[in-house]
């Protein structure tokens, strides 16, 4: 430990002392004249916490990053024109000045557009109302406000001294972002606002490179790169930019009403070796740590206050395996190569049907990369040497002869997580309630506020409400004769919407992620005489994405008919006189601090009730391990902690009871929706609290929920380490660490079988499974096939109980040989105390 810390401030007092020169070439990033071989890793600082910034950098270092590359997010940084905010989550320059401080470089991506999945793409609010302005083309105001903001940032860079022209970490930044996947329907004016755009970052003498993605037709000298789950066969538009990747998709984002989706990690390293073996040189993981979407960041609209992204440090920053250790060792193997790779040009020749080799070669040096892009095993011959290569798979060969990595074959350990639910009383598992003495506010069905207002006709939500609530009130009184059984039918953009008919919740319409509209037909009463009718409708994070998302409407425009009076006729309401009321009177009171008096505590809690605040107080559950909150019981609403806000929950918002698979096969090409998990379950029940924000005891939980739930069912939930595995067969290449280009010596060694305790302070407590043979099934679920040795299990434990880490040889040597004539493996599942 003493010895990193020596490191990073060498490297801090270092790059301050000495400017480093930035440029590139056709082939790589060039860093003081010499180019480099990068793996970069998306970390977005306002979802996490600035108490887990350094454990998630220094993870990152250690799992093989040079660079950590994040957006600039323009709302939360100016949520008020001229008024800015770079405080706690918001702090950019002291997360810059982290990754500096454990010696990686940083891709600023001011954008200052950035999508994200972020609430309005990043754009504050009050940009919607600057008169005139046009988003995202040649529209003078908007290309104002854009510069300003954009200089803002360079500006605080510059004063902080954090470009590497300066001596700080970064070495590139992003101006606009993905505006190719949409600038036709911008049409003429596309073209000159990208020049203006690229004119205007240059301009501000940074010293560093600036990239546009998803931009084939970026200006020089902006370098144009790629964003996808695959990008091999990408081509710069320039023979003088470098070949470069933004963003690979570690998996997907979750939605609201959707399953949860995941990325093989032989794919991914299958996809990153593709795109070195033919000619990349920088690469980065979106998400290398998806974080949280805290508050109303989350965008889309419908995405889930988890932003995971299966990626390779998971939601709360813990260690995803075995994703983050083969990727780290596919690292190690990439940087084996390095010298020859930023040396030459790759040759790439054709060894058979859906086999490529790619060499690169020059005095002294030889690497190469073996490619099987088929769905099945095959065998290519290079240099006089058969290799067999796993389906979809890629070998890199630092030396030309000796495998040092297949992407196919996981030599890093699998993990399973697991939650411990309690209670505050600590018992483990307990389905008691959260907090004791509950008490509650019944929230106000309609008018209930001052600044109420009255307009004919239905208004948009968005431009009301300007997004400072998701809810916005429709209400109207209407007398009626005589009582009758009518439907009420309300059509609206989205995102959701509840109707209430004298006060009871009569009933509720939602929309989805692929299609945020709502249109309701509910069946209602009403009474001879005065009817009131409340319309609630609420936003779920506004759109993010597309050509002209910023126009995208919500809330009710009608109709609003009702069917069945009288004669059967039907009216239509939709032109009368509303009253409005932005927000929720429990908004406007502070209820979230949890603060005020109005609180009411009784013997009999109201439960399953609609629009109803709850409090209670609790001690948080000991130890270090992440908290979560597990909303299951609960319908929808927002959760405070301390009075910060953890997100929106929705576990009532279940997921497709079909399409889900728990062993998805990585072979072939990947999309989003093609290995998914959770099917039939809430989309989301877990909701992370992070644990800076909470003392150990005496906190205070506020809950709005909005359709009803059950409070009591609330529970904490730690996360810990279950089992973990590994499963290495006598085909396995050696660990890279191991790695050595003497062919001798890899003839006489023998794979590897590693196992670590995944914390400090831990060891090997037990062997819960282990067989050499041919063992079947996954980490939690292995099973000895025909072919097994009797004494893996003694062998085993022998090697490794009582201790904080092991190395067992899988051979026939070290094991027997159950059945002559077979490849075998040795598969192991283990605990740690």
């Amino acid at each position: 430990m003493r010895g990193k810390v020596i490191l990073a401030l060498f490297f801090v007092l270092a790059t301050a002392s000495s400017a480093a020169n930035v440029t590139y070439d056709h082939r790589a990033v060039v860093i003081d004249g010499k180019r480099r071989v990068l793996v970069s890793g998306s970390i977005h600082y306002p979802r996490s916490t600035p108490e887990m910034w350094p454990g998630l950098i220094q993870k990152s270092k250690d799992g093989g990053l040079d660079v950590v590359e994040t957006y600039v997010f323009w709302n939360v940084h100016e949520p008020v024109r001229n008024q800015y905010n770079f405080e706690g989550r918001y702090d950019l320059v002291k997360f810059v000045k982290l990754v500096a401080e454990a010696g990686l470089y940083v891709h600023l991506r001011i954008g200052p557009y950035v999508c994200a999945e972020w609430n309005y793409g990043g754009f504050p609010l009050w940009l919607h109302f600057v008169p005139g302005i046009k988003f995202r083309t040649d529209n003078q105001p908007f290309k104002v406000e854009m510069q300003r903001f954009t200089m803002k940032i360079v500006d605080m860079m510059k004063q902080e001294k954090l470009y590497a022209s300066q001596g700080g970490p970064i070495i590139l930044s992003q101006i606009e972002n993905e505006y190719g996947n949409i600038d036709s329907a911008y049409g003429p004016a596309a073209k000159t606002y990208i020049n203006w755009a690229a004119s205007m970052a240059t301009s501000l003498d940074t010293g560093v490179p600036w990239v546009m993605c998803q931009q084939a037709d970026a200006p020089d000298p902006i370098i144009n790169t790629c964003n996808g789950f695959y990008c091999d066969q990408f081509t710069p538009n320039s023979k003088n930019k470098p070949k470069m990747w933004t963003e690979n998709w570690s998996g997907w984002y979750r939605s609201f009403g959707g399953a949860v989706p995941y990325r093989p990690v032989e794919d991914i390293a299958f996809a990153v070796a593709r795109f070195y073996q033919l000619g990349g040189t920088f690469q980065n993981y979106y998400m290398y740590h998806g974080g949280s979407n805290f508050g109303h960041s989350t965008g889309g609209p419908f995405i889930s206050t988890s932003y995971d992204y299966d990626a390779p440090l998971d939601e709360y920053g813990l260690v995803r395996q075995p994703k983050w250790g083969h990727l780290k060792d596919l690292h190690k193997a990439i940087k084996l190569c390095e010298e020859a790779m930023v040396a030459t040009e790759p040759t790439t020749t054709s060894a058979g049907q859906n086999l490529e080799v790619t060499v690169y070669k020059t005095t002294g040096l030889c690497s190469a990369f073996l490619a099987n892009l088929a769905t099945t095993d095959k065998t290519v011959n290079f240099n006089g040497k058969a290799y067999s290569l796993p389906a979809w798979s890629v070998s890199i060969l630092p030396d030309c002869k000796n495998v040092v990595l297949n992407t196919a074959k996981i030599n890093s350990m699998t993990v399973i997580p697991s939650f411990t639910h309690q209670s505050l009383d600590g018992d483990v598992d307990s389905s008691e309630t959260l907090g004791s003495g509950w008490s509650w506010i019944n929230e106000p069905v309609g008018i209930s506020k001052d600044n109420a207002f009255v307009k004919p006709g239905l208004l948009e939500q968005i431009n009301t409400t300007a997004d400072q609530s998701d809810y916005l009130w429709y209400s109207l009184s209407m007398n009626v004769k005589d009582g009758s059984q009518v439907v009420i039918h309300v059509e609206s953009l989205g995102h959701a919407l509840h109707v209430f008919i004298n006060g009871k919740l009569a009933g509720s319409g939602t929309g989805s992620s692929s299609n945020p509209k709502v249109a309701v037909e509910i069946p209602i009463t009403l009474i001879a005489g005065n009817n009131s009718i409340d319309l609630l409708s609420l936003t779920v994070g506004l759109q993010n994405y597309g050509a002209f998302f910023d126009l995208t409407g919500a809330g009710i425009t009608g109709p609003v008919k009702l069917k069945g009076l009288g004669n059967g006729s039907t009216i239509d309401l939709s032109s009368q006189q509303w009253t409005y009321q932005i927000g929720l009177k429990g908004e406007e009171s502070g209820l979230p601090d949890g603060n005020s008096s109005q609180w009411v505590s009784q013997s009999i809690l109201p439960k399953k009730q609609p629009l109803t605040w709850y409090k209670t107080s609790f001690d948080i559950p000991a130890g270090d391990d992440p908290i979560a909150i597990d909303f299951t019981g609960m319908g929808k609403g927002e959760a405070w902690v301390n009075g910060q806000s953890i997100g929106r929950y929705w576990p009532a918002n279940m997921s497709p009871n079909s399409g889900c698979t728990n062993s998805c096969n990585y072979r072939g090409a990947y999309s989003s929706n093609k290995c998914l998990k959770n099917c039939g379950k809430p989309s989301q029940s877990l909701y992370h609290v992070p644990r800076s924000w909470v003392q150990l005891s005496g906190n205070t939980l506020v809950l709005f929920e909005e359709i009803g739930g059950d409070p009591t069912k609330i529970a904490f939930a730690t996360s810990q380490t279950g089992s973990f595995c590994s499963h290495i067969s006598e085909s396995h290449p050696l660990p890279v660490d191991m790695w050595s280009s003497d062919s001798k010596s890899e003839r006489k060694s023998k794979p590897v079988l590693s196992l670590e305790c995944p914390l400090p302070n831990q060891i090997i407590s037990s062997i819960k499974f282990a067989s050499f043979g041919t063992p079947t099934g996954t980490c939690g679920d292995f099973s000895h096939g025909k072919c097994s040795g009797n004494n893996a299990l003694s062998i085993v434990q022998k090697a490794c109980v009582g201790s904080k880490s092991c190395r067992i040889e899988v051979s026939t040597t070290a094991f027997g040989d159950p059945c002559r004539g077979v490849i075998k493996s040795l598969a192991v599942e283990a605990s740690c105390t």
